[in-house]
């Protein structure tokens, strides 16, 4: 039995990147950090708490980090570990501000990582390994797994706590090329849990090297589970990089100077030197045991299938450390969230530099309930030609396997994030005849598993739900008279206002100065006025419904 408490510097060095600690305290000077400190129950109270932020009409930009300072479990037990949820990307603000960079610097910053990938350098001493727990301290009630406050993620679905903010580290026995993934893992004894890696075409990086552990005749794999990694380093893990790309390179690069990682304690694997938590052991490459049921990530809850036991060999952290979690489940999340503020731009710089498409503004992942993956939106200038339109939408779902199963182009007066404003351009600008193709082969991705289509395959449909011609604006008042009768609105004490757009008429599209100008004249009381001067136009002999067009020069 080992319990090492030493009081490691934090690593050799200068570094310029926040670790976790350090993020909080920006976000808590931002005032996006919500600290409670009244009893939460991490087994039903803790995940549910923070999902209301969510689904309780809350804008996006309105989303917090919580550190929950106080955390116990259903029996009343209180653990020494405050647990921090929502502190990568409850906004887009948030991932932003770990960024270090502005919502439309975020893609050249990755850009430039995946480029030039800094490696990371081995320090010998860190604040990770500050506090050791090995042997017999990581078996029994209250000890190894069982002392870490990890929450359960659904309650009344989940069967167990399970980690999910992870970095997965795991190493390619040939090439030593380390990989880091965010699986879930189920929490089954203080020293033993159950980690879930996607064997789908395009999935987990670990599960690869997993395959290779068994085709060498390896009995086991070592493994390491980062919780709580500086926020360059916690970002890598969920984004889908090229094979055999090491993502603590790319996250040096992500922070223009070299990650600290350190030696673990009981596996050959290099680690976050700044990371909260590091949970060692050995995945069992011979046996399998039943995890979940679990809320996935894809919105439904993943039922019970069988994946890989870890035997852990030991725990690490800070004597200071703090249990990070992810929101995830039915998107919008945070999971969710960290994938899109990366993923849109990524998608758009596909589309505009790599296929040298004409027109392309915009590329939207529908987030709510379709998790980011099988809705895509392609906004295209007013005239971008069909030719380039088709080429955008034929670039954007064949960019990455599991995304983009519906693809729709719509033009710029249309708000991507708001459904009912897809729909309208679907029903009026759209010929289901002309306007719509269905692609055969396509992998089902991430999704709910069905038994009986567990080898079919998918297929996709395209959308061309821009204008052809132009046409009439939109039946809403101009933006200055809403504005004027919010004005009064609110003079009235009526029910708080959340503008959905669109919420005002613009003048564009078939419309002439000629009808601005009678307009202006019926919104200042002389409609009159118009009377008269649609009268000199009455003519014999046409059919009901002609349309009129106004001589501009008369």
């Amino acid at each position: 039995m080992k319990r090492d408490q030493s009081k490691a510097s934090s690593t050799d060095g200068k570094r310029g990147y926040a670790d976790l600690h350090q993020h909080l305290d920006t976000l808590r000077k931002e005032g996006l950090l919500l600290t409670i400190d009244r009893p939460v129950d991490k087994d039903s109270e803790l995940h549910p708490l923070v999902r209301w932020q969510y689904v309780g009409g809350i804008d996006e930009s309105e989303r917090k980090a919580f550190l929950f300072t106080n955390v116990v479990d259903a029996r009343g037990r209180r653990y020494k570990f405050p647990v921090v949820v929502g502190a990568l990307a409850g906004n887009r603000h948030i991932y932003c501000l770990g960024m270090k960079a502005t919502a439309d610097e975020v893609q050249p910053r990755w850009e430039r990582a995946l480029a030039t990938p800094i490696p990371p350098r081995v320090v010998d001493r860190a604040v990770c390994q500050e506090v050791v727990i090995t042997g017999d301290a990581l078996k029994g009630e209250g000890n190894g797994l069982d002392a870490l406050p990890i929450p359960v993620s659904t309650p009344g679905f989940d069967s167990a706590p399970t980690l999910t903010a992870t970095n997965v580290i795991t190493k390619d026995p040939e090439t030593g090329i380390q990989n880091h993934g965010t699986y879930r893992a189920g929490l089954k004894a203080p020293d033993r849990l159950v980690v879930r890696m996607a064997t789908r075409v395009g999935g987990a990086g670990g599960y690869r090297h997993y395959v290779q552990h068994q085709k060498r005749g390896d009995k086991s794999m070592p493994c390491a589970i980062v919780l709580g990694a500086p926020p360059y380093v916690a970002f890598v893990a969920p984004q889908k990089l090229p094979i055999d790309v090491d993502e603590i390179g790319v996250a040096g690069g992500l922070a223009g100077e070299p990650i600290h990682v350190v030696r673990a304690k009981t596996v050959d694997l290099m680690v976050p030197a700044e990371a909260e938590i590091v949970i060692e052991g050995f995945i069992d490459t011979t046996r399998l045991e039943p995890e979940g049921p679990f809320g996935e990530s894809h919105g439904h809850v993943a039922l019970e299938e069988f994946n890989m036991p870890m035997h852990v060999t030991a725990i690490t952290h800070r004597s200071d450390a703090i249990v990070a979690s992810y929101i995830s489940q039915v998107t919008p999340s945070e999971s969710s969230a960290i994938k899109r503020v990366a993923y849109e731009p990524m998608f758009l710089s596909h589309l505009n530099r790599t296929l040298g498409i004409k027109g392309v503004k915009r590329v939207t992942m529908h987030e709510r309930m379709t998790a980011l993956r099988r809705i895509t939106i392609i906004t295209v200038a007013t005239g971008t030609p069909r030719t380039e339109v088709w080429r955008a939408l034929y670039g954007a779902t064949s960019f990455k396997a599991d995304c983009g199963k519906i693809c729709i182009a719509v033009n710029e007066d249309i708000d991507p994030e708001n459904s009912d404003a897809l729909f309208w351009a679907m029903a009026f600008r759209m010929d289901p005849t002309d306007d719509m193709q269905v692609l055969r082969y396509r992998s089902p991705g991430h999704g709910p598993e069905r038994e009986h289509e567990a080898e079919r395959e998918d297929s996709t449909l395209l959308m061309d739900a821009t204008m052809k011609e132009e046409l009439p604006p939109l039946a809403l008042p101009k933006r200055e008279y809403m504005e004027r009768a919010r004005q009064i609105w609110d003079e009235l004490g009526l029910p708080k206002l959340r503008p959905q757009s669109p919420w005002f008429g613009v003048p564009v599209g078939d419309w002439l100065p000629h009808w601005d100008d009678a307009a202006r004249r019926a919104a200042e009381g002389a409609y009159l006025e118009n009377g008269v001067r649609s009268a000199q136009q009455q003519r014999a002999g046409l059919k009901p419904e002609t349309r009129y067009r106004p001589d501009p020069d008369a």
